[in-house]
Formats: C-alpha cells, sequence, structure tokens
C-alpha cells in the first residue's frame, strides 16, 4: 500500500476513534489502516479508544494488531493506553486491555511515571484499582 493511501486510512481511523464509531473502525482496520501508527503528535489510536473509555474500539484495535502497552507520545496525551483508561476509571476498557496483555505494572514515561493504579487511586476509581489489583498490579501507596 503506497504510503499517501496508509497515511489517508490512519487519519480516518482517529477520526473514527474520535467519533466512537465501532463500524467505521472495522471498516477502515479491514481496508488496511495500521492499528499502531501514531498521528503527527505522536498520540496511537489505542491511546485515544482509552482515553474515551471506548473499549469496543480498544479491542479492535489489539484485534489487528495493536500493542496494549505502547506508549503515545502526543501532547498532553503521553503515556500507556492502560494508564489512560484507568486515569478515568474507564473499567470496561481496563479489561479489555489487560486480557490483550497490558502490563499493570507498567509505569508511563518510559518507566519512570505513574503506574496504572496510581492513576485508578488518584482518580478515585476504587472499582478500576480493584481490578488492577486482580490482574497483578502491584499496590505502592
Amino acid at each position: 500500500m503506497n504510503r499517501r493511501r496508509q497515511k489517508k486510512l490512519s487519519r480516518h481511523l482517529f477520526e473514527a476513534t474520535s467519533a466512537a464509531d465501532p463500524a467505521r473502525v472495522r471498516a477502515l482496520l479491514r481496508a488496511g489502516a495500521h492499528p499502531e501508527r501514531a498521528d503527527r503528535d505522536g498520540t496511537t489510536p489505542l491511546y485515544l479508544a482509552s482515553v474515551q473509555g471506548a473499549a469496543e474500539i480498544a479491542r479492535l484495535l489489539l484485534e489487528a494488531g495493536a500493542r496494549a502497552d505502547t506508549e503515545s507520545g502526543g501532547v498532553g496525551s503521553e503515556g500507556t493506553p492502560l494508564c489512560a483508561a484507568a486515569c478515568w476509571g474507564h473499567t470496561r476498557t481496563v479489561r479489555e486491555l489487560l486480557a490483550h496483555g497490558a502490563d499493570p505494572n507498567l509505569r508511563e514515561d518510559h518507566g519512570t511515571g505513574w503506574t496504572p493504579l496510581d492513576w485508578a487511586h488518584n482518580g478515585p476509581h476504587p472499582e478500576t484499582a480493584e481490578l488492577l489489583i486482580a490482574a497483578g498490579a502491584n499496590p505502592t501507596r
């Protein structure tokens, strides 16, 4: 697939993810959109879905090959998808990420920042924190 087409598919994938449109996300992935390709700011589609709590879209991206622990680098959207979902208490999205291999102890900011559990406690989102602990997160507080 040529670069121009891939860029266009990626842009449309971000739009569909932002609009929380799983049917469109599914169609774009089938058409060849890469689930890991970050936008020009460094934000990944999975990070965007995780912040929004779009569990179904996160599942589609993960099943299409997005890696659960890829750290996003966009301004205002730095971090891992699991940290993003935990920060906002999106338990369904947290479950999807964990089911697809997200590390519940992975610190964001390339290992120097908070863990998903830190974010869940800060929320405070006790249900999300319990889910993370059940998945093996080490309570550090």
